[in-house]
């Protein structure tokens, strides 16, 4: 019922400001937008973040990397945002404590003084402070790291959080404050006047329904996708986005057997790996190779998946193997496209984002990352805001509680990450206790969960509750096929669809998922 409402109200109003695509820059934006009081609509072809913005490391992060770089600006910018995040988002964003091994006698007073460094950066808004470790404290925190010269370690704090429940969230808290985000809704073109952009032609993907919408100012905020926008606005429009490719391996908790996370700063080609504890499960990642093209569901290679095994089995003493993978997934990067076509390491462009305005007034943002999607979504609203003339109003979003806030959340409940929702859901299973049975014991997944998706957090199939609104896809992939049946039964009962949208269902999430999936 509240997506036919919203596509009613889509139609029906004249918007400020329209955004296309529902990832990390896009929900940044339309929260900005909404919360500032202008009328903001957000579309999306697909499902919020199923793109890029699902597919992270899963960290809340200033960048050590950034930092060893000498981008002082890109770290400030995102240890402040870092901190304002765990503020507004307190039942998503944790403290995590990472060690950096350390093999060689300079190690420990290098890492020290730069995490030092770091430290110094965070300022008030600091996780945690970096300290030596020596080898049997190390080995005591990290009992599976490999202890053949091993000298000590360094112990750094980040964030961590969970990307697809933060991207609902802000699809909750944008609506809470007037704004209108649509999943599974396509612009197929631009509609213009005197040469400037009023409006888009969609297409409602459920139903194959098209319409008009009318907008004083659009935003591309497509991610890797950016560039088919660019180009549809302009034929003869120059490519803005490289794509770069991150592959992560989901693993056994047994492999890091510890509450801490492994940081590598310079891997044999110079890139980072991490394996950080996420979910009773171990993510190991990430690669970053140049992609020339970008598509929804990206592959890794085996190059990418042997690299990953073979440093993480250089660190471990108990080393993953490709049977022990229970997940692979992988996401492409936005990256701003270098200037010269030579550059191609893509661990060297900038994680700076960057805002691009056509003659035809369509803004294109690229580039950024999670961490700091609130200030992009500021700047970038900065921009709207003065090409459409609208109405000069000052940004809250520091201020501004994603939905779900909840103080002093215990981090070993596994439903957790509903925060505020939590009571709701637990008035759900007291009036039907049917719905407090697992669905899925391993995955911590209960059918109640399911139920809560379509009724308040816009999944509209299988794909939607396994990939983003729970995270069994990415945690085992495996045990994601099996229950897929009964996740499409109970979907199929909310929406009053039919034995036959069930089956399909099943057919297309197992299609999906045995991509997730290492032969």
């Amino acid at each position: 019922m509240k997506r036919n409402e919203f596509i009613c109200k889509m139609e029906s109003t004249t918007w400020e400001v329209l955004i296309i695509g529902g990832g990390a820059s896009g929900l940044g934006a339309a929260l900005e937008a909404a919360s500032r009081g202008y009328k903001t609509l957000l579309v999306e072809q697909y499902d919020f973040t199923k793109g890029t913005s699902s597919r992270s490391t899963k960290l809340v992060h200033g960048g050590v990397r950034y930092l060893a770089q000498g981008d002082i600006f890109l770290v400030l910018e995102a240890l402040k945002e870092r901190g304002i995040l765990l503020k507004n988002a307190p039942h998503l964003v944790k403290n995590i404590a990472f060690l950096i091994p350390s093999y060689t006698w300079w190690y420990k007073p290098f890492y020290t003084i730069g995490l030092t460094f770091y430290d110094v950066l965070s300022g008030r808004l600091r996780f945690g402070k970096s300290i030596p470790f020596s080898r049997k404290k190390t080995v005591k925190k990290i009992p599976t790291i490999r202890k053949r010269n091993l000298r000590g370690s360094i112990k750094y704090h980040d964030g961590q959080f969970d990307d697809a429940r933060l991207g609902i969230n802000l699809v909750q808290t944008i609506i809470e404050n007037n704004g209108v985000a649509i999943n599974y809704v396509k612009v197929e073109d631009f509609v213009k006047e005197n040469g400037k952009i009023c409006g888009v032609l969609v297409k409602d993907q459920e139903t194959g329904n098209t319409y008009t919408v009318k907008s004083k100012i659009v935003l591309n905020a497509t991610g890797v996708f950016v560039d088919k926008l660019v180009q549809k606005d302009n034929l003869n429009a120059a490519h803005i986005v490289k794509p770069s490719q991150g592959v992560h391996l989901v693993v056994d908790k047994k492999f890091l057997q510890s509450k801490y996370a492994l940081m590598i700063p310079k891997t044999r080609d110079g890139r980072v790996l991490f394996a950080v504890p996420w979910y009773n499960k171990v993510i190991i990642g990430t690669t970053d190779i140049p992609k020339d093209e970008a598509v929804i569901e990206p592959k890794a290679t085996n190059e990418e998946i042997d690299f990953i095994l073979e440093t993480a089995g250089r660190f471990l003493e108990l080393k993953p193997t490709r049977a022990d993978v229970k997940s692979i997934f992988a996401g492409l990067r936005p990256l701003a496209a270098p200037k010269k076509t030579t550059d191609t390491k893509t661990k060297e462009i900038s994680r700076k984002h960057k805002i691009i305005v056509s003659k035809s007034n369509l803004v294109s943002i690229i580039g950024g990352k999670w961490t700091t999607y609130r200030e992009m979504g500021e700047d970038v609203v900065n921009k709207l805001a003065k090409i459409a003339k609208l109405p000069k109003r000052k940004s809250n979003t520091e201020e501004l509680h994603i939905h779900g806030y909840k103080k002093n959340v215990d981090f070993k409940k596994p439903l957790y990450f509903y925060g505020s929702d939590l009571k709701k859901i637990e008035k759900l299973i007291k009036a039907n206790p049917n719905l407090g049975d697992w669905i899925s014991e391993d995955l911590k997944i209960k059918k109640v969960q399911v139920v809560w998706a379509v009724r308040n957090e816009y999944a509209r199939n299988v794909e939607d509750v396994l990939s983003r609104r729970t995270r069994a896809l990415f945690l085992d992939a495996k045990e994601s096929i099996r229950i897929a049946p009964e996740v499409a039964k109970i979907i199929a009962k909310e929406l009053a669809y039919d034995i036959d949208w069930e089956k399909e269902q099943i057919k297309s999430f197992t299609k999906l998922a045995n991509g997730y999936l290492l032969n």
